[in-house]
């Protein structure tokens, strides 16, 4: 049975698009549209109780049972040890995977997140001020990134949900105001990502509505 995601087109919601399509899983997608406040509606909250996109709900859960999952983190785990796919089985492997990915939820999210909403602004001081707090912390961010590509292929040895759960964010270098060339072996990694087949069709898969 298909799992169903429940998502908007976010750096969040892409990185458990892009998994879904590396892992193989077939899933249905329900548009979950943050900038109508959808994702308050009472029936989202019950799969959701922060109110945040994106979550799933998998009717094949552990014992054949459904369930449902959220916090885009807890999702990639749930997903990798489902599959079996890019969620080593080697602890000490595993422990890597995890290392990064809470790099990324505790940090490459809540900061570039912060760029978001300064950059947005009309009054300039506020927006100044906002700016420059969190494009240098942003910044920071993708150097400790650079610095583990450069003696490593991806971000826990192997490609992993870690890479995943950063290139969600990674994909929004724009928005950060962030050249990619100024961090040269996180633009390898992100190409290297990007050009995936499976990379590709999580990013082309429509999660927004019609218009």
């Amino acid at each position: 049975m298909s799992i169903q995601l429940y998502a908007f087109d976010t750096p969040n919601g892409r990185k458990i698009s892009v998994a879904l399509e590396e892992m193989g899983l077939p899933y249905d997608v329900h548009v979950v549209d943050i900038t109508k406040g959808e994702q308050r509606d009472p029936a989202f909250v019950k799969l959701s109780p922060n109110a945040k996109i994106p979550a799933i709900v998998d009717a094949d859960g552990p014992g054949g049972q459904p369930i449902s999952v959220f916090e885009s983190g807890a999702i990639l785990i749930y997903l990798g040890e489902k599959s079996g796919k890019f969620w080593p089985t080697d602890a000490r492997a595993r422990i890597a995977v995890l290392e990064w990915l809470m790099f990324q939820m505790g940090g490459f999210g809540p900061f570039p997140g912060q760029v978001h909403h300064f950059i947005a602004l009309e009054d300039e001081v506020q927006r100044d001020y906002g700016l420059k707090r969190f494009m240098a912390e942003t910044r920071r961010l993708y150097g400790v990134m650079d610095r583990r590509l450069a003696e490593h292929e991806y971000f826990a040895g192997e490609l992993s949900i870690a890479d995943f759960a950063l290139l969600g964010w990674a994909w929004r270098h724009p928005r950060h105001k962030v050249e990619l060339a100024d961090f040269p072996n996180v633009k390898r990694w992100y190409d290297t990502l990007m050009a995936r087949p499976g990379v590709q069709r999580g990013f082309a898969v429509s999660l927004r509505h019609p218009q």
